[in-house]
């Protein structure tokens, strides 16, 4: 696969092994990139395997433009060659030089997706201009399709239903403070697939540690970066493509139009590069390594002071970036400096004599019409018209008035004088952009030469709007405390202590912290207690404070320690998928079976619920042999459960853990305490309970009650025969894992000795 976005100049490549008979891998990439067109070799020469991806994209993607694109195009030796010319890095770096035999898919892919987009687009890619990753998906955490939705990452549940301004918001819609088109899309990347790399998050969180201790600099940040135009990383792209030369005449109106995109990228690039000494002058005292990083690549980099140099001998220094849709036309009309193309000084007299007329037509009608309140709007697509509020109209309006629209307390019009007006005025400032592109021309050469330095400086800004507006912004509104940095490992425990939602936290006041902790001698929790207890939640919490951690952030915890997860699944809910003919049972297997051939052993599994929507026995047996089957690897699995009878799996083995959320029963009510706690859960007959209080018959209820004390007894007996017989493996398990935790601690000798002088007397006392 390869993904070539131009809104940020990038083009990612992947080539992996497709684990599922759904295209579980494909979906969750194209997922991720939310492709606007997909293009896709013919089905015909395909073989088998390809013509899956078709069906895909046609069920999943069916209002995405689809291109099929002869299979000549897929060339993986033209690929090869266009990754070595496009590239910023050396093909060396990106790991590809040694491996094009091997890799020839994602080539082959890569050749024709800038074949489509250079033809379609009219445009030649700059060399070296692209950044490029390479199987940049698996850097980083894999979460596949369904755990995006089940985790509400990007979008909350039942967002259809409940609206938009439903208060349960998602992950992303929380982190969402963002102030750049780029920061918000990096924010996104970032939910979907965090890091990995142990060291590149510590850097971000060194960086948030001191933007959380020096007040001053996160201030100095946060205003300086709104210097920066929010388009910022969009526009510097277009310095990766060059129009191709324009030689048919039907074309020069829509050339006008490029070359007006083209005056205010070089207007917002000077705008930009403005703002750079700001930015120097905020990170000059910067401590941590990616702040003061950033100073030494950009701030120092004198390709700037060239390039800005460069642009203020041809652009008026006075010319700004602008919102204002007339400035913004003015602006970019001016933008060259006067005197350097005299037809272009034409251009600008007429430019300027017709919106002189057209606002001097607007007097003459206010006073004529005895309209004092209308006014002259401008807008790109219409040009001028006129806003006249309803209440100045006596009676009907002068026939002189044309396209007529009630708009609102308002009226919009035009008149035949400013129409030819208007016409004359677009043609002006089509001549001029025109012009300008010439003028430009070898300015823009220019700067296509270090146009490394640009796509760095468009990576840059992102990344500090997405670590100052977003994750120092959050934090700094929280009390003081309540978010903490976490602490990564390779291979030790995962412990949070006092952890919250990092949702619904925000949301009540009262929510109630809950700890877990897992280790290679304990790599299974098993969570039970009534409905409404609190398990999917906690589910969900863990997985999101993981999340959160991964992308560099703090997390809602008082302490966290955690292993880096390298794959994130979810099995919850019971929902039938009618599409795909898959009863809510077959929904259920299918993901199950998803996991259980790509789980790796640094997984994070979390499972709500298994094996229910089917006759309690084979439910039953299906669970215990994937607690079993989930037992023997590595990964950490969190499972929720109502079946009771697997807490027997303790007694069996001795790397499974109960827990249980805490009841009240008061009267016959159920009173949820929302804490976890050890041990399985003391909820008598929770079902009986509510099955009373629904009102089924009395004699009903008894029977039921004896039926039950009778396999109780049963399974308590077997319970208790099962802990004799593993005690010794669970007491050794036991202290493994004491001591996998003092493997992983940072306290000094002293205190690790102490500790297990405790543990060996604990021991030799618990076996005599």
């Amino acid at each position: 696969m390869a993904a070539f976005d131009l809104r940020s100049a990038s083009l990612h490549l992947s080539q992996y092994i497709e684990t599922s008979g759904s295209y579980a891998n494909t979906k969750t990439l194209l997922h991720f990139y939310e492709p606007i067109v997909i293009i896709i070799p013919p089905n015909k020469s395909a073989p088998n395997s390809t013509a899956g991806v078709t069906e895909l994209v046609d069920r999943f993607y069916g209002s995405v433009k689809k291109v099929v694109l002869a299979r000549g195009c897929f060339d993986d030796t033209k690929g090869a060659m266009l990754i070595k010319n496009l590239a910023s890095k050396e093909p060396s770096a990106l790991g590809l030089d040694t491996y094009y035999k091997q890799y020839y898919l994602c080539l082959a892919a890569a050749a024709a997706t800038i074949k489509w987009t250079e033809a379609e687009k009219g445009v030649i890619v700059t060399n070296h201009s692209l950044s490029v990753t390479f199987n940049g998906s698996f850097d980083h955490m894999n979460i596949d399709a369904t755990s995006v939705q089940n985790l509400e990452i990007i979008e909350p549940f039942h967002s259809a239903l409940l609206g938009t301004s439903n208060k349960k918001r998602s992950l992303f819609h929380m982190l969402r403070t963002t102030k750049t088109i780029g920061g918000t899309r990096l924010l996104r990347a970032n939910l979907l697939q965090p890091l990995k790399d142990i060291q590149t998050l510590n850097a971000r969180l060194d960086c948030l540690d001191e933007l959380m201790s020096n007040e001053q600099l996160l201030f100095g940040l946060s205003q300086v970066l709104r210097k920066f135009p929010k388009e910022t990383d969009r526009v510097l792209c277009h310095f990766c493509f060059k129009p191709k030369k324009v030689t048919n005449e039907s074309l020069v109106a829509d050339h006008a139009k490029k070359s007006q995109v083209l005056v205010s990228s070089v207007i917002l690039l000077k705008t930009a590069l403005d703002a750079l000494p700001l930015l120097s002058k905020v990170l000059k005292d910067a401590k941590s390594f990616l702040l003061s990083n950033i100073y030494k690549s950009v701030c120092e980099n004198e390709k700037y002071d060239l390039i800005r140099k460069r642009i203020g001998e041809v652009i008026d220094e006075d010319v700004l970036h602008a919102r204002v849709p007339f400035v913004a036309r003015t602006q970019q009309c001016f933008a060259v400096k006067a005197g350097i193309d005299g037809l272009l000084d034409i251009s600008r007299r007429s430019f300027c004599d017709t919106s002189e007329a057209i606002h001097n037509l607007a007097n003459k009608y206010r006073e004529d019409f005895k309209l004092p309140n209308l006014k002259l709007i401008f807008k790109n697509r219409q040009g001028f018209y006129f806003v006249i509020p309803q209440k100045d109209i006596q009676g009907r309006l002068h026939s002189k008035f044309i396209q007529v629209i009630k708009h609102g307390n308002n009226i919009h019009c035009s008149t035949l004088e400013l129409a030819s007006l208007n016409a004359r005025n677009k043609s002006a400032a089509a001549e001029c952009f025109t012009r300008t592109e010439v003028c430009l021309e070898e300015l823009m050469d220019a700067i296509r030469e270090n146009v490394s330095v640009l796509t760095l400086l468009a990576e840059v800004l992102c990344l500090l709007d997405m670590i100052v507006n977003s994750f120092a912004h959050m934090i700094s509104t929280k009390p003081v405390d309540r978010y903490t940095r976490p602490e990564f490992t390779e291979n030790g425990p995962m412990a949070i202590d006092a952890g919250k939602h990092p949702i619904l936290e925000s949301i009540h006041n009262d929510f109630v912290a809950n700890n877990i902790f897992l280790s290679e001698a304990s790599n299974m929790v098993i969570v039970t207690g009534p409905n409404m207890s609190g398990k999917s939640t906690y589910l969900q919490q863990v997985c999101l404070i993981v999340i959160l951690a991964q992308v560099g952030c703090y997390v809602p915890a008082r302490f966290s320690t955690l292993r880096v997860v390298d794959r994130m699944f979810t099995r919850m809910g019971a929902v039938d998928n009618l599409e795909s003919n898959s009863s809510t049972f077959m929904t259920e297997m299918k993901e199950t079976a998803f996991i259980m051939q790509n789980v790796s052993e640094r997984s994070l599994i979390v499972m709500d619920e298994l094996g229910r929507a089917t006759s309690s026995s084979d439910g039953f047996a299906i669970a215990w042999s994937c607690c079993e089957h989930l037992l023997s690897l590595k990964a950490y699995t969190i499972f929720a459960t109502h079946m009771e009878n697997l807490s027997e799996l303790a007694t069996v083995y001795p790397n499974v853990k109960i827990l249980h959320f805490h009841v009240d029963l008061k009267n016959s009510h159920l009173d949820f305490k929302f804490e976890l706690k050890e041990g399985p859960r003391h909820v008598p007959h929770y079902g009986l309970l509510l099955a009373e209080v629904a009102g089924l018959p009395s004699s009903v209820i008894e029977t039921a009650r004896m039926i039950t004390s009778r396999i109780t007894e049963k399974e308590v007996k077997r319970m208790e025969v099962n802990c004799l017989q593993h005690h010794p493996i669970q007491r050794a398990y036991h202290v493994a894992q004491r001591l996998l935790c003092l493997k992983y601690s940072n306290q000094d000798e002293d205190t690790i000795r102490q500790a297990l002088q405790n543990l060996q007397a604990c021991y030799i006392k618990e076996r005599f």
